[in-house]
């Protein structure tokens, strides 16, 4: 490729890395406020927040961007950039999955954690603060892992809006050179890289957290049992 076509390539990296982290953001934001309600003990509370997920759980990650971005600027009057549509639409979406991760991780916490606080006189917040998040919060980082980079590959969908991403890009490139796997290569290989750092990067913070609870990260179990030693002792 050119370096004019490199650098169109390059442009739709860095829009859809700023996409990836502004829709995390959201979606953190808004996983953890919809988790923690889950939990609640007033049933309205706990209610919304269940709708909230299973709306957004169920619906379309697609059809969501087409509702944001064609759909609502009719009804409301207003018209969002494609960066803000997108952004919005991937973090209300992913954030619904990251509300059942907050939700059961919450949850696996030990009961008797959640009782020696009330017995400490501590308020909820208080509870959830110094208790309870300080445990579940290095158990949501795998899930939470998977989930970022789920997040990563359901950004190439915001190119339906024309928004120049690395996928809209790369289809430019594509239309360009008449040579579709070269370039389609490029961009899967692209994709992989950023979502290796994602998972390291995800990876190095679960060790972090770990460490200041005083947990150590699961190891992998080995698929193959240990070798028996002579008569079968090991």
């Amino acid at each position: 490729m050119t370096s004019g076509l490199w650098e169109l390539v390059l442009k739709g990296v860095w829009v859809t890395v700023q996409l990836l982290v502004l829709s995390a953001l959201l979606a953190t934001a808004v996983a953890f406020v919809a988790g923690v309600a889950r939990t609640h003990r007033l049933w309205i509370v706990r209610f919304l927040a269940g709708l909230y997920t299973e709306v957004f759980r169920g619906t379309s990650a697609l059809v969501m961007i087409f509702w944001v971005f064609f759909v609502l600027p009719p009804a409301f009057g207003w018209q969002l950039v494609p960066l803000w549509a997108g952004t919005l639409a991937l973090g209300l979406t992913y954030g619904a999955y990251g509300a059942e991760i907050v939700r059961g991780a919450l949850v696996a916490v030990d009961p008797a954690q959640q009782e020696g606080g009330i017995a400490l006189s501590f308020t909820p917040w208080q509870r959830m603060r110094l208790i309870l998040l300080p445990q579940a919060v290095p158990e949501m980082i795998p899930p939470f892992s998977n989930l970022l980079v789920e997040l990563l590959k359901g950004t190439a969908l915001v190119s339906i809006m024309g928004m120049g991403d690395l996928a809209f890009s790369g289809n430019l490139v594509r239309l360009a050179l008449q040579e579709s796997a070269e370039i389609y290569t490029y961009i899967l290989l692209i994709y992989f890289v950023i979502a290796f750092l994602l998972t390291r990067a995800m990876r190095g913070l679960e060790k972090k957290l770990k460490a200041q609870v005083g947990k150590a990260p699961r190891k992998r179990e080995s698929a193959l049992p240990e070798p028996a030693g002579i008569g079968g002792v090991r």
